[in-house]
């Protein structure tokens, strides 16, 4: 359900501007003004962003074990022709043995802890992820392919000239450093199928002269820095990508990246050359205009009320989210809803109606709502599980004043 909420005193960060006004919530929504009954949360000491959106990740493989660590591969089909004999490992076969309704709620929960609200699968759809209980938003709509030199998903050509002019078209390309990988974007114009719609994840491989013409044909490019540093040893320079407005954040999965965008988001400090207010447009306004989901990543009335909540450590608002890990998230909230939230905020799960289950994540004590605390989800997740007999009282509160 839905709860009609105030949120006040706090300080609320939306598409780089930060803003003292209360922010309203009415049906799931950010409101034009104050409901005229509802809860009130005051927020004193707090940031409210909107939720991320992370624009690459494979949902269905986040509780696959990786590739044991070796040389960085040329490209991504020698790291996929390496992974055919991993297949066949007890712990790989075994994780792919569960069903995958199951491996793709997992995946979905491992991005709602980090904060991220909103997600772009590049996969199969499946009919999970049409569940109206899914933990997490997606982009819907959309064309898709694998990759230029990989036979799997649909045919580049045909499933780029499907893809109605205003909805974006996903496909892996660049993702290496050798000649195979600096030469697909020529593959790509060749085939007609670089233009604005085209959202290309990794680029890797792409030389000064192909981040022009991608920036010319209004593509974009998602940048997945963890991953391309695990299997590449390399990573693309995110500067003039972001300076034009082409560059989205991702994770891709656990399989090759981050734990989650948060860390993905530490990566990218460290060797993107970037201040933490663009990294966080990319990873919220900036990633939800490329995949063409204009009310996704910010706080805007008629906009869903995705929410992450965190404590105000004072300077640039952007610091005080950017380096931070999941633990250190006081909230989320899906649709003015919490998902998970520190133990002092358990009358907003009271007011919205929602049982919230103590646990453990990371070592610190959390109220997760109870349709996320599925045993076999739990199972799945390190670092989350029940709280035991003697933690934190989920009604203890410490500086959230209802």
């Amino acid at each position: 359900m839905t709860v009609d909420a105030i949120l006040h005193g706090g300080t609320v960060v939306s598409e780089g501007q930060a803003s003292r006004l209360p922010l309203a919530i009415r049906g799931g929504r950010v409101a034009e003004a104050a409901p005229v009954r509802g809860f009130s949360l005051d927020l004193r000491g707090h940031l409210v962003f909107p939720g991320l959106v992370n624009a690459h990740e494979h949902l269905q493989v986040n509780a696959v074990p990786p590739l044991p660590r070796q040389q960085p591969f040329a490209n991504s089909y020698a790291w996929i022709e390496a992974f055919q004999a991993h297949f066949r490992a007890p712990e790989v076969a075994a994780a792919l043995q569960l069903p995958k309704a199951l491996r793709l709620r997992h995946g979905a929960l491992k991005n709602l802890l980090a904060g991220v609200t909103c997600v772009v699968h590049h996969d199969p759809w499946h009919a999970q992820l049409d569940a109206a209980d899914f933990p997490v938003a997606l982009l819907r709509g959309h064309g898709w392919a694998y990759a230029l030199g990989w036979d799997y998903g649909p045919p580049v050509r045909a499933s780029f000239d499907a893809t109605p002019p205003g909805a974006p078209w996903l496909i892996h390309l660049a993702e290496g450093t050798d000649e195979v990988a600096r030469a697909e974007l020529a593959q790509l114009e060749q085939l007609g199928c670089l233009d604005a719609r085209s959202v290309l994840a990794h680029g890797v491989g792409l030389s000064e002269q192909d981040t022009a013409k991608v920036i010319a044909s209004g593509a974009a490019v998602v940048w997945c820095p963890a991953s391309n540093l695990t299997l590449l040893g390399r990573t693309l320079d995110p500067r003039k990508l972001h300076a034009a407005g082409r560059l989205a954040l991702g994770s891709d999965s656990r399989l090759s990246g981050a734990r989650d965008l948060l860390e993905e988001l530490c990566v990218a400090a460290v060797v993107g050359g970037l201040r933490s207010a663009d990294l966080l447009a990319m990873a919220t306004h900036q990633g939800a205009d490329i995949v063409r989901m204009p009310t996704r990543g910010r706080l805007v009335p008629g906009g869903p009320a995705d929410l992450v909540i965190v404590a105000d450590a004072g300077g640039v608002p952007a610091d005080c989210l950017v380096g931070l890990s999941r633990a250190d998230l006081r909230a989320v909230a899906r649709d003015g809803v919490p998902c998970i939230a520190d133990p002092d905020f358990a009358d907003w799960f009271d007011a919205a109606g929602v049982e919230a289950v103590p646990v453990m994540l990371d070592g610190r004590p959390k109220l997760l709502a109870q349709p996320l605390a599925d045993a076999a989800l739990l199972a799945l997740e390190p670092g989350l599980e029940l709280a035991g007999v003697g933690e934190a009282s989920p009604r203890a509160h410490a500086g959230v004043h209802a």
